[in-house]
C-alpha cells in the first residue's frame, strides 16, 4: 500500500509513514542539491546524492534528469502524463524485490510541479557498492563469482517478463559483503514479447557494454552461457 502525502510543494508517495522532519530534510535536499555536501554515486542522466534520515538511516536520493538533445532544452523536467518516473521506478522496485532480486529498497518518492514536473527518488543505501565493471578490471575471479547471482536474477526477470531497459556491468553493483544488487530500473517496465526476445534483448545490451568500455570477455561468455 502506498502512502501519499504533501509537503510544502512537494507530492509523496511512500510505504514506510515518514514523518514531517523527515521529509523536511529530503526536500532540503531537494531544494539545494549541491550545499549539503552530495556524493555522486553513478554517472549518466541521474543524479545521486547521500542523506541520512533519523529512524531509517543512510539513504540515496535520485534525481532523474533528461539524456539525448532535449538535456539541452529541459534538464530536469518532464510533461506528466499518469505516473512520474519516480512512482513508476519505485512501483518496479517493490514488485522485483517480492519475486526475490536484490534491488535497491524504496524508501519514498517525491515530485514537485503539474504539468512539467521535477521527480526525485529514495531507496536505503547499499553500503559501499562497487559495479561489476569497475570489479571485473580489478578481479576477474570475483567478477566471475558475482555473474553467478546475476545471471540467477536475470533470469528471474526474464522468466517474469520484466524489462530493465539499461542492465550492463556498471548498473550491477557488488557491496562489502559480496552481495550483487541490479540498480537504476528507469523507465523499467513488463515486457509483452516473448520470453526469447527478451532474453536477447538482455544479451545484446550486456555485450555492447562489454565490448564499449574494454571489460573482460568472460562477462559476455558467462552470460550466454547461463541464459541459454
Amino acid at each position: 500500500m502506498i502512502l501519499t502525502r504533501t509537503s510544502d510543494s512537494y507530492r509523496f508517495g511512500f510505504s514506510l509513514n515518514l514523518t514531517e522532519p523527515q521529509l523536511h530534510v529530503l526536500t532540503g535536499f531537494f531544494d539545494h542539491p549541491t550545499k549539503t555536501g552530495a556524493i555522486s554515486l553513478l554517472d549518466g542522466r541521474t543524479s545521486v546524492t547521500l542523506a541520512r534520515l533519523d529512524g531509517i538511516g543512510s539513504v540515496v536520493i535520485k534525481s532523474y534528469r533528461r539524456g539525448g538533445l532535449m538535456r539541452h532544452i529541459i534538464k530536469q523536467r518532464y510533461f506528466k502524463f499518469g505516473k512520474t518516473r519516480a512512482q513508476q521506478e519505485f512501483e518496479l522496485l517493490h514488485t522485483v524485490r517480492n519475486l526475490g532480486l536484490n534491488a535497491p529498497d524504496p524508501i519514498a518518492y517525491a515530485h514537485r510541479g503539474r504539468l512539467l514536473y521535477q521527480a526525485w527518488l529514495i531507496t536505503r543505501e547499499i553500503y559501499q557498492p562497487l559495479s561489476l565493471a569497475s570489479l571485473s578490471l580489478q578481479d576477474e575471479n570475483k567478477a566471475r563469482q558475482a555473474m553467478e547471482s546475476v545471471i540467477e536474477q536475470i533470469s528471474m526477470l526474464i522468466e517474469n517478463r520484466i524489462l530493465h531497459v539499461d542492465l550492463h556491468p556498471g548498473n550491477v553493483v557488488v557491496d562489502q559483503k559480496g552481495r550483487v544488487f541490479l540498480v537504476d530500473f528507469d523507465r523499467g517496465r513488463v515486457y509483452h514479447g516473448n520470453r526469447q526476445k527478451l532474453r536477447n534483448r538482455y544479451m545484446a545490451r550486456w555485450q555492447r557494454a562489454v565490448d564499449k568500455h574494454g571489460l573482460p570477455k568472460v562477462l559476455t561468455v558467462m552470460m550466454q552461457n547461463g541464459l541459454e
